[in-house]
């Protein structure tokens, strides 16, 4: 730091404390203006990376005694766009031509917003903003124009945990109505591993009940759904009991393909209208009703047949998104589909399932598969195995 920069920051830090201990219509010894135009003037006289340094520390100055000092916009700092860094759990994503318009706005209205990021070792980790930070780093117009920094404001200390930065990160893209559902069931499972509540996870990601059970049901873990009334239907354990789910141990081994992978939000799914995830069976019926409903289905061939073929051939935006995951049981997500288009039986009701006789469930389960793999073929996939389409376990149906 050199003299020059020293006592300009001993000036502005003296103007700061007299502006805020003086009293009201009492004139002040000093006159904060003119020191401030004095300090304005040393930042114009010096090299870039030292007025932008020096410029930094004023803001950081007048910050802590500003009555907005609690807000994060009330400090933006210029920071060399080298320092600054994604996270690992942003769910939010943007389409080449929105990253294009991003660049075009950026270029032409200069940058609005600044980063939103959480200082660290390694320098700014990003917690809103990564494709403002992007357009800075890429594109070479912006970043000589901002001589390779980007504006960057440091969120609140008490937000420094993980889990509270991933919140934070949701938020803002909730907020503008960008997130990406099958990234945001990951950080969903995520926080419920680290013993967040479905209250909590709710309130902070501004989620409704249904949102969070919904996303948890992606992923499909069933340690995850211990706090719900149905988690009977979700405990590996052996036994005849109706309505529960047997499930396989994690085969360590498997490697989940990614990339074919087709994603579709939840409102666009054709099982989410027809009702798949409803909590209850339609009208009066009970849950056992319901599973009664769905084992007499599920033992017509014929009727499972047609509803398998008008799924595979109607559902497109749900089959896209199900069939394409090999992480899932996708037998079962075309069984629990089919009674869901059939009789209106919510996937509460598989436990049906375990109603039938071994018999029936193989035939069914050897329909189910004829289809999988005559949509897979369809939509240039290679068929699978029985063992294949089960999934890595049987837990992750959804």
């Amino acid at each position: 730091m050199t003299q020059i920069h020293q006592e300009s920051l001993f000036a502005l830090t003296s103007v700061a404390g007299a502006t805020q201990d003086s009293q009201p219509n009492k004139p002040s010894a000093i006159n904060p203006i003119s020191k401030i135009r004095q300090i304005a003037e040393t930042i114009n006289s010096l090299p870039l990376h030292e007025a932008v340094s020096l410029l930094n520390e004023c803001r950081l100055i007048l910050h802590a005694v500003s009555p907005f000092k609690h807000e994060p916009v009330d400090c933006v700092t210029w920071v060399r766009c080298e320092s600054v860094y994604a996270n690992s759990y942003n769910p939010n994503t943007v389409a080449p031509p929105e990253m294009e318009l991003l660049a075009h706005s950026i270029l032409t209205d200069g940058y609005t917003q600044p980063i939103v990021t959480m200082p660290t070792e390694k320098g700014r980790e990003v917690v809103d903003g990564f494709h403002r930070n992007r357009v800075g780093k890429e594109n070479a117009s912006v970043k000589q124009r901002v001589h390779g920094y980007l504006p960057a404001v440091a969120i609140k200390a008490s937000q420094s945990d993980l889990n509270d930065r991933i919140a934070a990160t949701i938020r803002h893209n909730r907020a503008r109505g960008k997130h990406k559902v099958d990234a945001m069931s990951d950080i969903v499972v995520e926080l419920k591993r680290r013993n967040w509540s479905d209250q909590r996870i709710s309130k902070e990601l501004g989620m409704d009940p249904d949102e969070v059970l919904r996303l948890t049901q992606i992923t499909g873990l069933a340690e995850l759904f211990k706090d719900q009334q149905f988690s009977s239907a979700w405990e590996a354990h052996q036994g005849n009991d109706a309505g529960s789910e047997i499930l396989s141990d994690v085969l360590e081994d498997y490697e989940p393909k990614n990339s074919g992978r087709i994603l579709h939000t939840w409102e666009k799914w054709e099982c989410y209208k027809a009702g798949f995830y409803a909590e209850r069976p339609p009208g009066r019926v009970t849950i056992k009703e319901g599973e009664e409903v769905y084992r007499e289905f599920l033992s017509d061939p014929q009727a499972f047949e047609a509803a398998l073929k008008h799924i595979t051939k109607e559902w497109q935006h749900s089959c896209e998104h199900y069939l394409t995951n090999d992480r899932m049981n996708r037998i079962a997500w075309l069984g629990q589909a089919a009674a869901a288009y059939a009789v209106e039986m919510p996937s509460c009701c598989r436990g049906g399932y375990h109603r039938l006789t071994q018999e029936q469930q193989a035939d069914a389960d050897a329909l189910a598969l004829i289809y999988l793999n005559e949509w897979l073929e369809s939509n240039d996939g290679q068929p699978v195995t029985m063992a294949e389409a089960i999934g890595r376990t049987e837990a992750e149906l959804y």
